[in-house]
């Protein structure tokens, strides 16, 4: 892993989807917030759906989205860093991730990316690729190693 160490300020950003990778990215993130003395703030993304209002409560998915960012405070903990943890409802998560890192200066934003094989191709989705396109801060992207069935 190489270092960051930006002295500009701002948060490190870590949205999470309560997946397998969760906490890998958690512990980088964590890692770097303790060596570049920043904090973490760690989001959870609730998308809802177009024929739904946007303030349409939906209480499975908060749940969800908390479990997951109770997980993520257990590892900021565990670092010894600073963390503030948020769930966003939103259209899309792309969108929503972009404007928190702009709301909230983030100096980084450290986020996975699973592997999905469509058509026989590698395919990102449409979260990552947003975000890479469209954030005003560094980007990390961590995707898991392969499994033997997905080769």
């Amino acid at each position: 892993m190489s270092t960051y160490d930006n002295n500009n300020g701002g948060t490190i950003l870590v949205p999470l989807k309560g997946n397998s990778a969760d906490e890998e990215v958690m512990r980088w993130a964590c890692a770097i917030a303790r060596k570049s003395r920043k904090m973490i703030y760690a989001v959870n993304v609730v998308v809802v759906k177009q024929e739904l209002a946007l303030e349409t409560e939906l209480p499975g998915e908060v749940a969800n989205g908390e479990k997951v960012l109770e997980a993520a405070n257990e590892i900021a903990q565990e670092y010894g860093v600073e963390i503030e943890t948020g769930i966003l409802q939103a259209r899309s998560a792309g969108v929503a991730i972009v404007e928190e890192a702009i709301v909230r200066s983030a100096s980084l934003i450290i986020m996975a990316v699973n592997y999905r094989n469509r058509k026989g191709d590698f395919n990102m989705g449409k979260t990552v690729p947003y975000v890479l396109k469209n954030a005003p801060c560094r980007i990390w992207v961590y995707r898991e190693e392969l499994q033997k069935e997905q080769v």
